[in-house]
């Protein structure tokens, strides 16, 4: 690549990093009614966080990476399965959301599930999940996934140990026949300290904006963390296998999760740069005898701003 080129694409890059700054601080925008004190306290328990430009200048490359596996996933066809676990305000939604940010939604879905209907509950465990599998040339990102029997289940004992048992016997092999079939599936643990869980539980109790985060069994998950470690550590021995294994991202620090996480997935597919069709605008049509109509004022948002 000449000097031409690379100025070019620096021109770019600065033009690229102006215009998205707007919506990313306000995605960014995580903590607006927080007290001082509180404020004061998370500063203290995180003196070393990454700096914002350094941050937005790598979510920007890695998303721009992000959009040529898109390319990659649509021109092959494959298919692409992302597993996101964690404990409860451990980051996996806010990961979720830089991955998606700048993908085409008919390429790149989310799938958050609610708990099981009566009828689900009779069905066999995977067959819920199932119909949101990736198709060819899809991208799913599961926000939980069936790994909520080794977790939440069966820590809340919503399942009973001849379940949990099962689920353990059949994930191995259920993942196995995933990949058999051409899926790439990625799974995610993220990974936050005990007090860094409390920070953040504190922080959603006093901050109206994000009180909706906390529900009762969140709240359950504190009093019961050792159980849910124990949990985890019995779910990793018995489902961590060669075809699918685990990989746990370090999530105290939310802008190195983010990064470290986009980054470690990008390097798990074999995806590369396809060629595409150079984009020209048409000429628009004028028709002389055209006349446009003039619309009543009451179907007009008014404009307030």
């Amino acid at each position: 690549m000449n000097s031409e080129h690379d100025t070019d694409g620096m021109d770019w890059l600065e033009a690229e990093l102006a215009d998205t700054l707007d919506e990313d601080f306000e995605i960014e925008f995580s903590e607006p009614m927080l007290s001082a004190e509180i404020r004061k306290i998370y500063r203290k328990q995180h003196p070393d966080m990454l700096d914002r430009t350094v941050y937005f200048r790598n979510l920007l490359r890695l998303q721009a990476e992000l959009i040529k596996l898109q390319d990659w996933v649509q021109h092959t066809n494959a298919k692409v399965l992302v597993i996101m676990e964690g404990r409860d305000s451990a980051g996996k939604g806010g990961v979720i959301k830089r991955i998606t940010q700048r993908l085409n939604p008919r390429v790149a879905r989310v799938v958050a599930l609610p708990a099981p209907s009566k009828r689900e509950q009779s069905q066999w465990y995977f067959q819920r999940y199932v119909p949101h599998l990736p198709a060819g040339g899809e991208i799913v990102l599961f926000d939980r996934s069936w790994y909520n029997r080794a977790g939440v289940e069966r820590v809340m004992g919503f399942a009973s140990p001849d379940q949990v048992e099962d689920f353990f016997r059949d994930v191995p092999e259920f993942e196995r026949m995933l990949v058999r079939s051409g899926i790439i599936v990625l799974k995610y643990w993220f990974s936050i300290t005990d007090q860094e869980q409390q920070l953040r539980f504190l922080m959603r109790i006093h901050d109206p904006m994000k009180q909706w985060k906390l529900s009762p069994m969140d709240l359950e998950s504190r009093v019961r963390w050792e159980q849910y470690t124990k949990a985890k550590e019995d779910m990793f021995a018995r489902t961590n296998i060669p075809e699918a294994p685990w990989y746990i991202v370090e999530g105290n620090d939310k802008k190195r999760e983010r990064l470290n996480c986009i980054e470690h997935l990008l390097s798990k597919i074999p995806y590369h740069e396809v060629p595409s069709e150079k984009v020209t605008l048409p000429e628009r049509v004028f028709n002389p005898d055209y006349e446009r109509k003039v619309l009543p004022d009451d179907l007009y948002v008014p404009k307030i701003y």
